[in-house]
């Protein structure tokens, strides 16, 4: 037999680990509740989504259009990489100042109280992450940003790990903008404003959808360390919140395209499908209407998630559209919680979930 790699050596101890971790727990193709009683204080409890950093084709032609619909102003400045609160912060969207040749989103931000670096990195290694400093599946890394990236004096430690399907995450301080201290908690006083108002104004960050190969591997890993427990489906796909908000994380399983982060989506103010799609398209977005998906950059469309898929029963409306590198975003109505009702506001608990397919 070839020789293992890296990675797969560290999924195969991960998932030895799992099932050792979950004995006599299991989810059924539509991971009913066996599995999702409520757990006790995790190890690394999250607070909140903190941000998402996007690779582009051109970074200042794309820090434009953000500012541009969204009217986001500069909270601060990692070296070429540039921070956009996302409403009145910390949360972000960071633009990477080197051009890419695959946009993307490159990771996501869970944010915590009182980040302590070396005491997270140890959990990590602990539940099967490995301290390496390298950036493969089941590793973790610490970069000292310092001055000439933003950071503090000494260095602003950054912690970054790849789950158990290699899609990056990071973890910081709740108070974490982006910018210097030793948490990365000192941004400008005064943001850079944006040089118009924008046209949408984003409330905070809503959730992310990642793609990954097996739901139940996925679940267990961020129940275990995180805690985030289910508290809905959208047909047989699980909702696992983070915090005491509305965030959360979706997990699709969709084993050929595992290891990325498939969306992010944001929640505005006055929801309303036609007026949002009149604002993309006067902002030079093509409206395909009612779609399954985009094909290219600078579309927008909507879906109706329907009962089967934990919907309301006339559909609850998802917008989506893609920027101009083709990179998938959502917006949302502020009460989203990837529940039933129009707005996909109504969500169930851990001992009662709604919307899933049995």
């Amino acid at each position: 037999m070839a020789e293992l790699t890296n990675r797969q050596k560290s999924r195969r101890q991960a998932l030895q680990a799992l099932a050792a971790a979950a004995a006599g727990v299991s989810l059924n193709s539509s991971l009913v509740g066996q599995a999702v009683g409520q757990a006790p204080t995790p190890p690394i409890p999250v607070q909140a989504i903190n941000h998402i950093t996007l690779a582009v084709s051109d970074p200042a032609a794309s820090v434009q259009w953000y500012q541009g619909l969204f009217g986001l102003p500069i909270a601060a400045r990692q070296n070429e990489t540039t921070v956009l609160r996302v409403g009145e912060g910390p949360q972000f969207i960071a633009i990477g100042g080197n051009p890419s040749d695959t946009p993307r989103i490159t990771h996501y931000c869970l944010a915590v109280d009182g980040f302590d670096h070396e005491r997270i990195v140890q959990t990590l290694t602990e539940h099967g992450v490995a301290a390496t400093g390298q950036s493969e599946a089941l590793q973790s890394r610490v970069r000292m940003r310092g001055p000439e990236f933003g950071g503090a004096e000494g260095g602003t430690p950054e912690l970054y790990f790849r789950d158990i399907n290699g899609i990056e995450v990071q973890i910081q301080d709740s108070a974490y903008c982006g910018g210097s201290g030793l948490l990365g908690e000192v941004c400008l006083e005064t943001p850079e404003p944006a040089p118009t108002d924008g046209h949408i104004r984003l409330r905070e960050f809503n959730h992310l959808t990642l793609f990954v190969e097996s739901q139940l591997e996925s679940v267990g890993f961020y129940r275990r360390l995180f805690g985030l427990n289910i508290d809905t489906y959208q047909g047989g796909m699980p909702i696992l919140r983070v915090g005491a908000l509305r965030e959360f994380l979706a997990l699709a399983q969709v084993p050929p395209l595992a290891g990325r982060i498939h969306h992010a989506s944001l929640n505005v103010d006055d929801f309303d499908v036609d007026r949002i799609f009149s604002i993309l398209e006067d902002y030079g977005l093509t409206i395909l209407g009612e779609s399954g998906s985009a094909n290219g950059p600078l579309q927008a469309y909507v879906t109706m998630r329907m009962p089967d898929r934990g919907g309301a029963p006339g559909g609850t409306p998802e917008v989506y559209f893609t920027d101009p590198d083709g990179i998938l975003l959502q917006l949302q109505d502020q009460r989203y919680c990837g529940g039933a009702g129009y707005f996909g506001e109504e969500c169930g608990t851990v001992e009662n979930p709604t919307g899933r397919n049995v």
